[in-house]
């Protein structure tokens, strides 16, 4: 007799975005028909994207997210990982879940591909840090709407280093067939015009694969980022910076704004 499913139920529908999945699609389809068709480029192997509210940063996410959408069909595995909010833990959280939820449905997990890494240093089983976190929750959404059929590799990131994470990422890298997704937002709660200096410094390192210059202050993901950035150098890939805004920019007053950035990496 098989094991019953066991699914990552969806913990911010209804806050982050809509739970109501035609209502849901129909946002998603308008943030990325928003987006202005990039002329030919190489597909990309990598994007860093926020993971607010869609109000908030979801134009900024759908400017990465619109150029994989030729792509569908043709990646298969999605690469997730986001910093942990909720739980408080040191390396890099798998999951034993067979499947992540979202409103347009059920994203299986490649447990063959959390199995390659299971013995590397920081890697370990930890659903109770998926759980609660919106961070690789709040891409799901989108990469359904882009691609279709994918399988998922989520990967809560939480006091890691950067080597650790690089290494993961490393294994994990795979073909055309596999896409890299770092969840992160900028600064945090700083008025309009100061955040809008430390995002663009924040950039700038982004630009340079200088992961020594992130820290928490710059971006809440910058432990996976960190880890994508120093691996990116070493495979000599190249960054295009495809959006960088805050809530000020978006949805939200300019006393106290979140920033937001997205790139990608071919």
């Amino acid at each position: 007799m098989s094991a019953p499913l066991r699914v990552r139920e969806p913990a911010i529908a209804g806050q982050f975005y809509p739970a109501d999945p035609a209502e849901l699609r129909a946002t998603v389809t308008r943030l990325l028909d928003a987006v202005r068709p990039a002329p030919d480029a190489a597909p990309p192997k990598a994007l860093i994207a926020p993971h607010a509210g869609y109000p908030y940063s979801g134009p900024v996410a759908a400017s990465a997210y619109a150029r994989i959408r030729p792509l569908a069909g043709r990646i298969r595995r999605v690469v997730l990982l986001g910093p942990s909010h909720r739980v408080p833990f040191h390396g890099i959280a798998t999951t034993t879940v067979t499947a992540y939820r979202s409103p347009l449905g059920d994203v299986p997990v490649d447990h063959k591909a959390l199995d390659t890494i299971a013995g590397l240093p920081g890697v370990q089983a930890l659903d109770v840090a998926h759980g609660p976190e919106h961070s690789l929750e709040a891409h799901l959404p989108f990469l359904q709407v882009a691609l279709g059929a994918f399988e998922l590799v989520p990967l809560v990131v939480g006091d890691a280093p950067a080597e650790q994470v690089a290494n993961v990422l490393e294994r994990l890298w795979g073909g055309p067939e596999t896409l890299v997704v770092v969840s992160s937002d900028l600064s945090h709660f700083h008025d309009y015009a100061t955040a809008s200096r430390l995002d663009a410094a924040t950039t700038r390192a982004i630009e340079r694969l200088d992961e020594h210059a992130l820290g928490p202050e710059q971006a809440c993901g910058c432990r996976p980022l960190a880890g994508l950035l120093r691996l990116a150098r070493q495979r000599g890939l190249a960054i295009t910076t495809l959006d960088q805004r805050n809530s000020g920019d978006t949805a939200g007053p300019r006393d106290q704004v979140v920033g937001y950035g997205a790139w990608m990496l071919q």
